[in-house]
Parts: structure tokens; sequence; C-alpha cells
């Protein structure tokens, strides 16, 4: 990792996602309005002014907010941003300007400023605040730098649009006000045309909204962890002791022996948990998280003037009016559109430079995303603590798989240093390399090529048994293996971590917020609605009034308006324009792709072809390797191309069908994406794995594409080195280049874009050019977080498939064990046609014999010479009867022989693997046992904590009713013996009570 990346520099913290809006418009921070429920009261409040009265230029107000919910109102408080030294006060932007409130999110939005706007703010006084009964988010603006007065000037004339986004973002602020939200707004910046709102969220909101979102929060109970005993706590203490070197120096990384009971909040309960120091009981992963669930659920009614440039007045307040009924706008509606540019929270810090203080940013940097700790282990509760529970769970996630690749590397390591010492014992290789066996192989192209010793290709054969040895095969098992093991590897990690970060029900809570509509779909909808209602207007329109008849009138005009009502949903026949044109651009890019992949071809035969014609013979000996690896390179760069052309169409095949949610999105995206890019670079794979030298005919007979160019064969070896030389270059290029050149060197060249641009601003004023940039200023200029779609699908969404996958990943390697490789043949020929038991003879077994007078007129080679010696007998690679035969170069029974040997294990083998694959599954439980007994442990305690809850409710409950009933009993005493009627009978009973059940 590395400060430009995800890590720290793009990537905002507490997990809260960020927009960034495609555009900037221009507006005033305006004071805030908008309807209202019920009136506020307004209240002036001095305490925190630090000012004379009469100097103030904006008055500190408090709103007591309406009813939320039903629950009690929440007070509002905004405060004057003017103090002695603010910026000292408010740690540069991570707090309001009282020292106090932290800031909890950030909005930002583009205005307009002259040059004598700051100034012009300064002399003019703020008018009466007791001014009559206007709305107070009429009368006040939001406290803070920038904030417009009222000066009696004429404004200059804006743009309906502009004018829109500005009453919007009034009505928005004030909704979040009434909300319970706390305010202020900053345009006094070093960025010239940005504002800034400042959210913070009271104690009173947070807890409202915990109880809401059903967060867990740790209680007042704690209780020991179980640890391991006997010889798994010797193994876990050397284990530790030989990786402590690679553990990251964080607090929160070392091992627990005690854990806090977590319940979710409640505020009829908040006496179970550990309230004594209200401001961190709520870190700033979850109050971002808060806020930004708020700023979701607050809408906007208010909507653009018009739809289109250019029209009327009267049009568009016609077009507003009916946005006001059937419009409403959260924040991600807000951003999409403009009137918000982005909307994130805040860094705790600065992560390097000198004079920086300590905290979780600097520690992260330190530990986690730099290259001088890239083999320390991830302090993933720390990344959970600042990012939030779904970017620590992906970097889980990625750790886990990192992991699990170290053994799987490592027998890769050892199969192939098999095949290194086995090489010079390799009798099929040794007979090709024999050039005493004087094999004439009949010519590569037509024409042009001539005639080959087999011995030519002893290179081709050699290596060819380092990837094609009897460990190959057990290697292909372990993979199928490995991947069965780390699925549920991984499924015990994330149950260790949701236990210790108490994400019980983590899934269904996210899939929950996924359910939310998405910003386009509202808008699409909007569209719709104000279509049917335009429609219904013209209807009615032309339909004559019956005067005879007004009861029928008004049913209709009744039943009309309840249809308008309706929910409006897209449906298929909405959006069959969209799906159409996605069935025609996924199968026009499919046959984008195999068209390359037909390029490619005539390419390698062509160049073949062109090569076999040079005079030197050291190029006419390294043809195959030449041609594969250009052909390679070429599909690699063509690849590497179409992978980011067809990510850009599909995700825009995406936005036109307007998913409703953003699962569905992300569903949808995730399908095109692989279907597309899946195609895009495994067909030249597949086709050198199972298409190439299978149908390539035979000398005499060959195929031809479009009559011209003859099919290409694969080596006497097979093509399996081939196949092994297209997997190297196009993994590692890839590698290399979208995972190093595109996440690593982009980020970086932004950031030194974004330095650059920074460093050329210069300030207007040299007060400005002094000034320390605010928190929320150095954090807008970051680049801005994309989201985790394509990374975090891997984890989430990939989940369901991985297993699909895997399987198909074993069928896919038992037909390359069994076409691809020679691994059936030897043993075909071991078992059932070796004279000796031994696999001398093998080479000559798999070459046929053709009689070079046989060659089709024009296709036989220009210098039949070329080798010193005239051939009367060539030979080619397949199973087919000689010339001599009656039934010359047809199919033998040998091809047959080997064909059933061949699906005979492909049956085999994927039955067995899928066995074994399943087996391991069974074997290794979901859930580890120490994490299930600490789950029941937690119940248990959970149930006896409220238990002994209701007990203590029911003693105190028993010990007021004694005292009521005594209270009401008449004083016991000489002159009222009947008041005491017990006291001649016998002894008082005893009216105390130990915990018995009323």
């Amino acid at each position: 990792m590395q400060e430009g990346d995800i890590g720290l520099e793009g990537l905002p913290p507490k997990e809260a996602p960020t927009a960034q809006a495609a555009r900037a418009v221009d507006g005033e921070g305006a004071p805030p309005g908008g309807p209202s429920a019920q009136a506020a009261t307004m209240r002036v409040n001095e305490k925190y002014s630090t000012l004379p009265a009469e100097d103030r230029s904006v008055h500190i107000i408090n709103i007591c907010a309406i009813e939320d919910i039903g629950y009690l109102p929440s007070e509002g408080t905004l405060l004057n941003s003017l103090s002695v030294d603010p910026d000292a006060e408010c740690k540069y932007g991570l707090y309001f300007r009282d020292g106090r409130r932290k800031v909890d999110y950030i909005l930002v939005y583009h205005h307009k400023r002259s040059s004598g706007s700051r100034t012009l703010v300064r002399r003019v006084q703020h008018t009466d605040t007791h001014s009559g009964a206007r709305s107070i988010k009429q009368d006040h603006p939001l406290p803070g730098k920038g904030a417009p007065l009222d000066t009696g000037l004429a404004e200059p004339p804006m743009d309906y649009h502009e004018d829109d986004k500005r009453f919007r973002r009034e009505e928005y602020e004030g909704n979040l006000l009434e909300a319970g939200l706390e305010l202020e707004r900053d345009e006094d910046t070093k960025i010239h045309g940005v504002g800034f709102v400042k959210i913070h969220a009271p104690w009173n909101v947070l807890c409202r909204e915990a109880e809401f979102l059903k967060l867990k929060m740790p209680t007042k109970k704690m209780y020991h962890i179980n640890e391991t005993r006997g010889l798994l706590k010797k193994i876990n203490s050397v284990l530790q002791k030989i990786t402590d070197p690679i553990q990251p120096k964080v607090a929160e990384h070392r091992p627990q022996t005690m854990k806090r009971l977590s319940y979710p909040f409640s505020r009829e309960k908040q006496h179970l948990f550990d309230l004594s120091d209200k401001d961190s009981f709520f870190d700033s992963k979850t109050r971002s998280t808060i806020v930004y669930e708020i700023l979701k659920r607050t809408t906007c009614t208010k909507a653009k003037y018009s739809m289109g440039q250019g029209e009327g007045r009267k049009k568009d307040s016609a077009l507003l009016s009916k946005r006001r009924k059937c419009g409403k706008y959260g924040i991600t509606s807000l951003l999409a559109n403009g009137v918000y540019a982005a909307a994130y929270p805040l860094h705790d810090g600065d992560y390097e430079g000198e004079n920086v203080e300590f905290n979780d940013r600097k520690l992260l940097y330190e530990e986690w995303a730099c290259y001088g700790v890239f083999y320390k282990y991830q302090p993933i509760d720390l990344v959970r603590k600042y990012f939030g529970e779904k970017i620590g769970l992906y970097f889980a996630w990625l750790g886990v798989y990192t992991q699990m690749l170290i053994p799987a590397s490592i027998v890769g390591i050892i199969v192939f240093l098999y095949g290194c010492a086995t090489v010079d014992e390799n009798i099929p290789s040794m007979e090709m390399c024999d050039q005493r066996q004087n094999i004439t192989m009949c010519p590569l192209c037509d024409k042009t090529c001539s005639y080959w010793k087999m011995s030519s290709a002893c290179a081709t054969a050699r290596a060819s048994h380092l990837f094609d040895n009897p460990a190959t095969v057990f290697f292909s098992v372990f993979m199928a293996l490995w991947a069965a093991t780390f699925m549920e590897h991984w499924k015990r990690k994330q149950m260790r971590l949701n236990y210790r970060w108490d994400l019980t029900g983590f899934e269904e809570e996210e899939e929950a917020v996924k359910d939310h509509p998405r910003a386009e779909y509202e808008a699409r909808v909007l569209e719709k609605s104000l279509k049917k209602e335009s429609k219904n207007k013209e209807k009615r329109r032309h339909i004559p009034e019956e005067s005879t008849n007004k009861w029928k009138q008004r049913v209709k005009t009744a039943m009309a308006g309840v249809k308008l009502t309706d929910k409006v949903k897209l449906t298929w026949r909405d959006r069959f324009p969209a799906y159409l044109t996605n069935l025609v651009s996924i199968i026009f890019m499919i046959a984008v792709t195999f068209a390359i992949v037909l390029g490619v071809i005539i390419y390698r035969i062509s160049m073949a072809a062109a090569l076999a014609m040079n005079s030197s013979p050291s190029v006419r000996s390294n043809i195959r390797v030449t041609v594969t690896a250009t052909a390679v390179i070429i599909n690699l760069v063509v690849i590497i191309l179409l992978d980011e052309v067809y990510g850009c169409i599909a995700r825009w095949l995406t936005k036109i069908e307007v998913p409703k949610t953003e699962k569905s999105f992300e569903e949808r995206l995730i399908f095109k994406a692989f279907l597309l890019k899946f195609v895009n670079s495994y067909t030249p794979i597949f086709y050198v794995a199972f298409f190439k030298g299978r149908f390539v005919g035979r000398p005499g007979d060959y195929v031809y594409i479009f009559r011209s160019f003859r099919m290409e064969e694969c080596a006497p070896g097979g093509c399996l080195m081939e196949l092994c030389i297209q997997l190297s270059i196009i993994m590692l290029g890839k590698q290399l280049i979208q995972n190093n050149l595109f996440e690593i060197g982009i980020p970086k060249m932004k950031k030194l874009i974004r330095y650059l641009k920074l460093k050329r601003q210069s300030p207007p004023d040299h007060e400005e050019c002094v000034k320390r940039k605010q928190r929320y200023e150095v954090d807008y200029n970051l680049e801005p977080f994309a989201g985790l779609t394509p990374e975090y699908m891997e984890m989430r969404i990939w989940y369901n498939i991985l297993r699909g996958i895997g399987k198909l990943a074993v069928i896919i390697n038992a037909f390359v064990i069994s076409f691809t490789s020679d691994f059936i043949p030897r043993l075909v020929y071991l078992y059932m046609y070796s004279k000796n038991g031994t696999m001398h003879g093998f080479v000559n077994h798999t070459l046929s014999s053709f009689n070079v007078s046989d060659f089709q007129n024009g296709t036989a080679p220009n210098d039949p010479l070329d080798l010193g010696y005239e051939v009367q007998i060539c030979r080619y690679k397949d199973y087919r009867e000689p010339p001599w035969s009656e039934n010359k170069y047809d199919i033998s029974k040998d091809f047959w022989a080997v064909l059933a040997a061949r699906l005979a294990f492909v049956i085999v083998f994927q039955n067995l693997v899928m066995f074994m694959s399943d087996f391991v599954d069974w074997v290794i439980p979901d859930i580890p046992k120490d994490i299930s007994q600490q789950i029941h442990k937690e119940k248990v305690l959970m149930v006896e904590l409220f238990m002994r809850e209701e007990q203590d409710k029911q003693q105190l409950l028993e010990t007021w009713m004694e005292k009521e009933r005594q209270k009401d009993e008449p004083p016991c005493n000489h002159h009222n013996p009947k008041a005491c009627p017990d006291s001649l009978s016998g002894p008082a009973p005893s009216h105390a009570y130990h915990g018995g059940v009323l």
C-alpha cells in the first residue's frame, strides 16, 4: 500500500460513501427555507458569543425541532463562527467554531462570489431577529464565515436552474435541522467558489438513530474469552513468537482475553451501557455512518424549474408545482443533480509532516500503507475501526487469499522442479531429440514451407515436459482441493471477525440498506409520473364536460386523482429498449472478440509462412516460438485495451437499465463485466487449449480459412507448451500492467497533478496565503472515492458463484489433461501397445505417414530438396492409416481407443475431485468450535443480565408497593384497636421481598 492508494488518500474514513457531482453549479449560501410540519420556536442564545451584542454580524439562534417520528423534539443549536483564534480552537476544521462539537460530515457546494463580497459581509449588520412571524429558516442563515446577508441591494439575475439548486439546498438543510442535526457553513475558504456545510450529530440524535439502526454497542458487562488449552495453546504460543517480528505494532492487533458483551442500543436501557464518556461512546466511524443514514433519509420536495433550456417561466412554474407533488430528493439525488458537489466524512488528521499529532490515520500509514511494512500482517482491527466493517472485511479477505496462495505456490514450485529433475529421463523427449531417428516431418504450410527434421523441435519437447508430466495431474487435483479449503478457511475467518466485531446480522442489515432506491431510478420514476399526469390532463381537456350529470363528473375526477397517487414503477415495457440495447451490444462485443482472435490466428499463419522463407537457419528453427510470443503480446495489448472499454460499456449498459437498488445495480454490472471480460481474456487461451490442431485436416486434404490460410498445427510435443507461454505472458502482463500501472501508477500520477495544480494556484491576498487550510478543504482536494464495487464484489457477490467456478475449473482441468496434454496417449501406449512396458516407440506410434505424391496441386514445397535429399514419405501427428493401407489416410482404431480413454478420464477425474472437494467441505465446519461456544456463552450471559435486571425491577416494585401499603394503613394505637387485628391473634407477618415473583 502507499499513500496515494486506496488506503489513506482516496478512501474516505468511517465507511460512509462519498460522491462527486458531474459539474459545478453556481449558487449562494442563502438562509435555509422550506415548508415545516410545525412552527419552530426561536430564542436568542448569548452564551457562546465572544463579541458585544452591537458588534455581532450574525445572531446566535437555537431551534427546537419538531417531533421526529413520535419521539421528543431534538434541539439544533446554531453557533456563531467568530472567535479570537477559530482555526486553533476547532483544530483546523475537525470541530465547529466553538471547539467542542465534532464535525461528523461535510457537504460541499459551488457558489458564485464577487470580489467585494467578503468586504460587504463585514460591513453590513444583521436585521432584527424579532421581525414577526416569518419562518426562522427564511430569516437566519446558517452560522459561519461567508453567510450571505440581506444588504438591500438588487441581486443579479440568476439562471432558473441555479436558483432552484439554491432553494433546494435551503430546504434540505432546513430539513436536516428539523431532524436534529447541527450545521455550520463556511464559504470564506482558500478554495474559491466552494462552500462547505459542517454537520454535527448531537447526543440525542446519535442515540435515536442507533436505536433505529439497531447498532450493537458494548455494555458494562465484561467476560473472559475461552483460551485454547493443551497442545493447541503451545502451538499458538510458538507461532506467536515466530511471527512476532512481522506483527504490526498496533494495540488493536494484540490478542484479547476480555470482551464486552454487546447489545443493540436502546434509549430505554441506557443503564446497561458504559456512558461514562459520551464523547467516545460512538466512535467516528459510527457517527459518520449515522449522519449518512440521515442524509439519505432526509428528502427535499422542491425540484428544478424546468426540464429543458429556453422554456417560459409560466411553463416552468407549472412543472415545478407538479414535481412538488411527486418528487423527493435525498442526498444521493442532490449529488447526482449537482445541488451538492460532494459529501464525505473527515480524516482524523495528517499522516505525514512535522509536528503532526498522533492519530489512527498516521498509525495506519506507518504500520499498513507504506512499502516498508509490506511483509507484516495487516492491522485488520484498526482498518475496521477507521474505515468501517465493509472495507475491513474486504482487506481481511485479501489477506486470507494472499496467505492461502503461499502453499499453492510452494506445491507448484515443487511440481516444476520435479519436471526439471526428470527431463533427462523422459523417453519421448529423448526420442524426439535423437537425430539418429531421422524422422522427416511434413511441411507446416503450403509452398513456402519445406520438410523439416523432428529433432529441430527438441527444445520445445524438453520444455513441454516441465509442465506435462505425471506431477501435473497431482497439482490439478491439489488445486481443486485448495479451492475448497480456501472457501472453508475464509468462512471460518469471517465468523471470527463477525464475533470479534459484533457483526451478527451484518449481512441482513447491509441488504436492507441496499434496498433503498437509487437516485437515477427515482428520477426516472418521476419523469414517468409527470408524463402520465400530463397525458391524463390532455385527455380530460379534450373530453367535454357533462353538465347534466355532475355526480358522474365528480366520480371521474376523484378516480383520476386516485390513479395519479398510485405508486409508479418501472416495468419491463419501460426497460425494453434498454434490454434490447444490452442484448445487441453484448452479442456485438463478443463477436468483436472472436473477430480479433480470428485476426490473430491469421497473423500467426501468415507470419509462420513469412518466416519460413527466411534464409537464416536460426530464424527458421525458431518459427513456433517467435510466432507464439509475438501473437501472445498482441493478444495481451488487445485484452488490456478491451478490458477497459468493456468495463465502461458494461457500466453504461447497466445505467440505461435503471436498476432500482444498488444491490441490483451491482449484480447486473458484475454479470455484464464478468461475461465480457471473461470472453475477452480467455478466448485466445481456450483456442490454444481446445481448438488449435484439432481441425487441421491432413496432408493433401487440409482445412483452409477463407480458402487461403491453412489452419495451424500443434507441435509434435502437443500444444501444452504453447498454452503455458500464452498463460504466462497474459497473466503476468495483466498483473504488471493493470494491477501495478493502473492501480499504483495512475493514482501516483493523479496525486502529482493535484499537487502541481494546488502549487500553481496563487491565493488573492497574503492573509489566505498564510492561513492554514482546514481539514475539510484538504480532504476535498483528495481523489474522490470511486467505491469498492470492482474489488468488493470478489468477496461479497462473487462469493456465491465462486463455488460454481471451482466446479467448472475441475471440468476444464480434466479436459486440458485429457485432450491438450499427452498424458492419456502415453498411458494408452504404455498399457496397450508397448512391447516391453516402457515408453520406447511412443513418438513413432503417434505419427502417421504420408506419401508426398498425394499432395494437391499447388501445395507441395517449392524446394523439396531443402534437406539435401529427396523425400518420399513424410510424417505428421495423427492416428491415421498409412498410404499403403487399403483405407489409406482414414482414422485408425488407435484414435478411437485414445478418445475413449480421454473421455473416461474426464468422467473419473471430475467425479473423484468433486467428491474430495465436497468431503473437505463437510469435514471442515463453517463455524469454529471455540467461536460457537463463545456465541452461546454470550447468549447465556445476555439472558442472565436481563433476568437479573427484571428481578431487580420486580424487587423495587414490590418494595414500593409495600411502602405505599404501609402509608395507606391507619396507625395502630390503643385508641383504635380495630386497626391492627393481627396484634391480638399472633405475630405480624413479614412483608420483606427477597426476589420472589409477585
